[in-house]
Parts: C-alpha cells; sequence; structure tokens
C-alpha cells in the first residue's frame, strides 16, 4: 500500500488539458497525489520542465505530449507510471519506457464508448434506410411510402458485420446485443471460445463482407491491415449493404469503394478517409449513396471528459498500491492503433 504522497505531472499540446480535464476533475485529485503545476509541460528541454519532471512519479500525457525518450526519463529518476488520456500512445512513448519498468496506461477503453455508439447508431438508421430516404424527401417534396422504396427496410433480423474484435469492435457488439439483430465477426485472433464468450459467430472475413447487410470496419491500423478491403473484398459486398468506416481510411481500397458505390447498389458512411480531408473534387461528396462525418465518431465535447475520469481512476489506482486497470504492454502495440 503506498503511504507516502505521490507527484502528479501533465504533459500535452496546447489546450489540450482545458478540452479533456474540467478544472473539478483536477482540483479533486486524492490526497495521496499532489499535482505539481495544473499547467502542462508542452515540451521536455525548457527548465520549467526539466525541475517538473524532476518531481514526478506519475506522468498524465495527452494528445500532442513531446516524445518521451530515454533523455526525458533521464530526466525523470522518479517516474514510474505514464497515464496517457487518449488513445493510442504511439506516437509518444517509446521503447525506453517499457525498458525501464514504466507501467503505462491509456484511456483507450473510454475511447471506444463513443465510437460504439455512433456506429450503432449508424447500423439502426442504415437498416431502417433513414439517410436515403431523409435525402429523397429533402429532394422530392413529396409524399413518400418509405417500404415502397425499400420493402426490406428495418432492423428486425438483419445480419450485421463486425470487423474487428477490438476494444471499439466489442462495444459495439454489447450495444447491438439490445437489438433483434444477427451479429458476425471477422478476427484473425478471435477464437470460437472467445466468440462465444461475446456470444456472436466468428466467420471468415470474405463471409462476412458477402452476406452482412451492414458491414462496420473495426480493426486497427497497422501495416498488416493496409488495404485489407481491398477491390475484391468491396465487389463483394452484398447489394444493397452499408459499409461503415470508423477506423482508418488507409484499411479500405478507396478507389474502388466510390466505383462500386457509384454502381448505385452500395452504401457507405465514413468516418474516416485517407487524407482526412478529401480533395474538392471527390466524388465521395457529392454520391446521394455516401455519409461523410468529420471524424466525429471519437471522443468529442462532454466525451472527452470520460477519459479524464479513467485516467485519474488510475492515477487513484497507484495511490492505494492497486494494479492498473487499463496496463499496456510493449507487446500489445502489434495489435492495437
Amino acid at each position: 500500500m503506498t503511504t507516502h504522497q505521490l507527484n502528479v505531472a501533465l504533459a500535452m499540446g496546447p489546450g489540450v488539458v482545458s478540452r479533456v480535464f474540467p478544472p473539478r476533475r483536477l482540483e479533486a485529485l486524492a490526497p495521496e497525489l499532489r499535482l505539481v503545476s495544473p499547467d502542462p509541460m508542452e515540451d521536455f528541454t525548457s527548465p520549467r520542465s526539466l525541475a517538473l519532471l524532476s518531481e514526478a512519479d506519475i506522468l498524465i500525457t495527452g494528445w500532442g505530449c513531446p516524445v518521451i525518450d530515454d533523455a526525458v526519463l533521464d530526466a525523470a529518476p522518479n517516474l514510474r507510471h505514464i497515464l496517457h488520456a487518449g488513445g493510442t500512445v504511439k506516437h509518444h512513448v517509446t521503447v525506453a519506457c517499457w525498458e525501464r519498468g514504466i507501467q503505462i496506461s491509456t484511456a483507450a477503453d473510454a475511447n471506444a464508448i463513443p465510437v460504439a455508439e455512433y456506429t450503432v447508431a449508424m447500423i439502426l438508421l442504415a437498416n431502417k434506410r433513414v439517410l436515403q430516404l431523409a435525402r429523397q424527401l429533402h429532394t422530392e417534396k413529396t409524399e413518400i411510402e418509405p417500404d415502397h422504396v425499400f420493402p426490406d427496410m428495418g432492423n428486425f433480423g438483419k445480419r450485421v458485420g463486425i470487423i474487428g474484435a477490438s476494444r471499439i469492435g466489442k462495444h459495439v457488439i454489447r450495444l447491438l446485443k439490445a437489438y433483434d439483430v444477427e451479429i458476425v465477426v471477422s478476427d484473425p485472433f478471435l477464437d470460437h471460445a472467445a466468440a462465444a464468450v461475446l456470444g456472436v459467430d466468428p466467420v471468415s472475413l470474405e463471409e462476412l463482407v458477402a452476406s452482412c447487410d451492414v458491414v462496420s470496419l473495426h480493426a486497427p491500423s497497422l501495416p498488416s491491415t493496409y488495404n485489407m478491403i481491398h477491390e475484391r473484398l468491396v465487389a463483394s459486398l452484398k447489394p444493397g449493404a452499408t459499409f461503415i468506416n470508423t477506423a482508418r481510411g488507409e484499411l479500405v481500397d478507396q478507389d474502388a469503394l466510390l466505383r462500386r458505390i457509384e454502381q448505385g447498389d452500395l452504401y457507405a458512411i465514413l468516418d474516416v478517409t485517407t487524407p482526412w480531408v478529401l480533395p474538392a473534387d471527390s466524388g465521395f461528396y457529392t454520391h446521394p449513396n455516401v455519409l461523410l462525418t468529420p471524424h466525429l465518431a471519437g471522443s468529442l465535447g462532454m466525451e472527452l471528459e470520460r477519459m479524464a475520469v479513467s485516467t485519474i481512476d488510475e492515477a487513484v489506482r497507484i495511490s492505494r498500491g492497486e494494479p492498473l486497470l487499463h496496463r499496456l504492454h510493449a507487446a500489445d502495440l502489434a495489435f492495437t492503433a
């Protein structure tokens, strides 16, 4: 059990603290935790930063945190924990941190919740044909009989395919359990026993893509997943299906996807693309079968506070001598974003 006060320092980009951490959260730290400064380090080289590093037992990081390498660790001899109030740590945590025995935690699970909520909302809207019918109503401005236009509309009995039993994928599955849909999952690391625990059927990627009414992508962005939704898979998508991407644009052959959409029998809901902002002349902007959203599925607005709560809860666990709930190991980086 920890008996002495632990010093907590912040490191993240400009404006991140005010977005993610409401003052009441930092002001209500456990008595065993001392915030050395409410102002984060935006670099690790200034005299102020070096002084804060020399005191830090726990470093809370956020978006825009500078790289934590050997030189930074040399300046932080008491540092034992890095708690990231965000998803991936690949931009700032180096192998040196694990080599020195520092424990790493992330708020990736907290950030997964709004992505899953967005995804489930879009799945339900897609099967109900809300987006298409709303567009038709705006265009024609006349009476529409929805199930005459889409006799197959509705969620009852629809087959929903989840690509990737990631944190987000598992949250999507959990939320979808409230609805009368069939859920299938494709993930090379998901065996039948793990699928049974989730209550889903494991299938091959090829079967999932060809058979599902909605296909939702939740795989991590890794060299091995680049263009995993390639031209042949895009061509095999079920006519009338909806493809949802909240993962990363580079996982999909976007040219092949647009060509298929232009055939008129496929719909797409894209919260991510490559590049992040498509060229102004991209057909994705103008095709009526496409809904583009500006990378809004992840934590934004009030949802950011959930990541603050997750991170501070980890710090409290440390102060009580308890294990981290969301610990990240170096080996995990090969399978996570």
